[in-house]
């Protein structure tokens, strides 16, 4: 009975390494990558919201992970050679940041005629469009272009247009 009790240790030490020989990523690396690039740790505004669930197993990755800029309240971390790919939550910025973003004045309002735009390096296209709700610069607003049904969403510019995403 001792001798088992003595290699216990040892053999917790030996599984926890066999998770890393099988080829899994080190998680807490990526946390700790993850935070030097937002500048925030876990649980701090503007830094991730929690650290990544140790559960998960990631196949290690050849090439060091990709962290993207933030979108959406989250940050994408990939690993391009294998194709893996994890959205991490972000915690909202402090509130102060919250309410100048809030009292940005609209410049579009619902029921307004704006020019809605769709635009490459190649090509432009722009059609007259009603807004379906109010919008500061960088908003993104419902609009419906006249004698169409559906609504589409776009991006309020500084300008009073309405641009749409997603052109290159």
């Amino acid at each position: 009975m001792t001798s088992f009790r003595r290699s216990l240790p040892v053999l917790l030490l030996l599984a926890g390494t066999a998770a890393h020989a099988q080829g899994f990523e080190d998680l807490a690396a990526l946390d700790r990558k993850i935070a030097a690039t937002l500048g925030a740790d876990a649980g701090e505004p503007g830094g991730p919201a929690r650290t990544i669930d140790k559960r998960l197993k990631l196949a290690a990755c050849s090439q060091p992970a990709i962290i993207d800029p933030p979108a959406m309240g989250a940050v994408l971390v990939r690993c391009e050679p294998l194709g893996w790919r994890i959205r991490v939550a972000l915690v909202r910025p402090a509130a102060g940041y919250a309410q100048a973003a809030a009292k940005a004045e609209p410049l579009v309002r619902k029921g307004d005629q704006v020019e809605l735009t769709a635009s490459s390096g190649s090509f432009s296209v722009s059609t007259v469009a009603v807004a379906e709700q109010d919008g500061a610069p960088g908003d993104r607003i419902r609009v419906r272009s006249e004698g169409k049904k559906g609504a589409v969403i776009g991006m309020v510019t500084p300008d009073g247009r309405v641009t749409l995403p997603g052109f290159k």
